[in-house]
This record gives structure tokens, sequence and C-alpha cells, in this order.
């Protein structure tokens, strides 16, 4: 089991001395947050609270991603950077592939680019993109990105987007793993035809059973029998005997936190008593896992 440290709407100043935290705790991975700009006015609802509610967002600090990865990844050695997730159709994916390939290069590999849709149609039109099929044009988008993260010439020609014969240098030199986000069964058929993994993004345990099977039955199905990633967030990751529970489910990484965020207003947990929580998790549940 691999184990990342979440931690999203808090001080920008936190997140270069936890990212040292956690990698020190000897967690794998940190996850960053994807948010472009706050509408005032939205009829969109958040797919991940119970009553779609989205004003917890507002004022809420997000530093663009890549460059926070950027900036963690140039202060720590080991700790891998997962984007979660990267709202990948609102971008243009040439330049998100230059960006991805850039990072991971420049970190030695600690990128995992987790990729999703964007829940606001808001988030497309600031960007002029069409909210309309956004789901092919998501498709589009991970092939376009993962061709151009190989090295070498690549060339694209789909619905949305056609790209003449470029290579893009330097690209990683390892595989640079795509894994995409959300609970439908789009995607994650698109996790499994397209991708290397899938991110789960919380709920419960009957939910993420439910959604494992889904993925089991679609490799099947799609004859995909090679490693694929998992990564989830359950309650039975913060016990010993739950991590055994979620790796026999076949989960492979584990996403913890130690505070709600979903709460208006400003985070006002001590940076402190953050390191003291992820060191705290590390103690009794990393080190006892080995």
């Amino acid at each position: 089991m691999r184990f990342t440290y979440a931690e999203a709407m808090t001080n920008p100043d936190y997140y270069i001395p936890l990212a040292q935290a956690a990698e020190a705790a000897g967690y794998t991975s940190i996850t960053v947050a994807d948010s472009l700009a706050y509408p005032r006015v939205s009829d969109s609802k958040y797919p991940y609270t119970p009553d779609g509610s989205r004003e917890f967002l507002e004022d809420k600090a997000f530093i663009e991603p890549f460059v926070l990865i950027a900036a963690m990844g140039a202060v720590t050695s080991t700790l891998r950077f997962v984007p979660f997730v990267l709202k990948l159709p609102v971008r243009p994916p040439v330049l998100v592939a230059k960006q991805a390939t850039s990072l991971a290069y420049m970190t030695g590999n600690r990128l995992s680019l987790g990729v999703g849709l964007s829940p606001w149609s808001e988030d497309f039109d600031l960007l002029g993109v069409p909210f309309a099929k956004r789901g092919k044009r998501m498709d589009e988008c991970i092939d376009i990105v993962r061709g151009l993260s190989h090295g070498g010439y690549f060339e694209y020609h789909g619905e949305f987007y056609d790209v003449q014969e470029i290579k893009m240098t330097p690209v990683p030199t390892e595989p640079m793993p795509i894994l995409v986000g959300g609970h439908s069964d789009a995607a994650l058929r698109r996790a499994v035809t397209r991708c290397d993994g899938w991110m789960h993004a919380g709920g419960d345990a009957d939910e993420l059973d439910h959604m494992l099977k889904k993925l089991d039955e679609i490799r099947e199905r799609e004859g995909k029998q090679g490693p694929f990633e998992i990564h989830a967030i359950s309650l039975d990751a913060y016990t010993v005997d739950g991590i055994k529970r979620l790796e026999d489910k076949g989960v492979t990484d584990v996403i913890v936190g130690f505070r709600i965020p979903y709460i208006t207003g400003p985070d006002t947990e001590p940076l402190q008593k953050k390191i003291d929580n992820l060191n705290r998790y590390a103690d009794s549940v990393i080190a006892k896992v080995g």
C-alpha cells in the first residue's frame, strides 16, 4: 500500500512545510487541488457534498496546480505529486502536455497526472470551451497528453483537436501515469480504457465496493490485465487492519486527510497541528504496515 497525504483550501504558505513533513514521515504522495475561479452566481451543483452546495469554496486560496507542484518539488526529493484532479478538458491539451512533461522531468518522474471533468459550466465559459460533449473532449485530451508525453513525433486528428506532427523535449524518463477521477460509469470506463488508474472522491464503503466491482468488470470485459492504480478515500485507511482489507480489494493507494475541508470560512487549524496529525498517522499506520 502507498499513502497519499491530502490537504486543500488552507493557507498557501503551509504547503511547502507540509510537503517536507509528509516526505519525512514516509508518505508516498501529496494531492494538489485545482480550482480556476469562483463565480458570484452559479446554478451548478458540487457533486461531492450532500446538498450540492458550493459556498465552502468562496474565498478559499487555490494555487495553480503546476505552479504549486513545482514549488514543492524543489524542496523534496522522493515525494510524488497528484493533482486531485486537474480540470483537463477546459485547458488546451498540447499546453497541458508541455506543462506536465516539463514538471515530471524536473521533479525526476514524480508526477502522476490526475485529471477529471470540471463540475462547473462556468469554467468552460471562462476559457471559451463548449460545455457540450465534454466527455468526448476529455477523451481526446487524454490521448493527446499521453501521446506527447512519450517523446518522438506525434499527431492527432479528432473531432475537437487536430494536432500536426510534433514532438516535445524533454519528456519524463519514465512513463507518466495518468489517472482519472470521477464516480460515473463513463469515468470508470475512461480510467480503464485510456488511463493507468482511477481516483476515488470519497463516499460510503458500500459505494466504493460497488465501484471497485464495476472496475473489475470493465477490466475483464476490456481484457486489461496489467498494473492498474486505485487511489481511494476510506475510513478503513485509518487502521492497519483496514489497510489490509483495502489491499485485498485491489486498492493500491489510500488518500488520507485529517480535517473536513468542506467548511465555509477560513481554515483555522495551525500548521503545527497539521504536521502533528500527519506524523501521528505515519507512526500508527504507515510504520506498522511497513
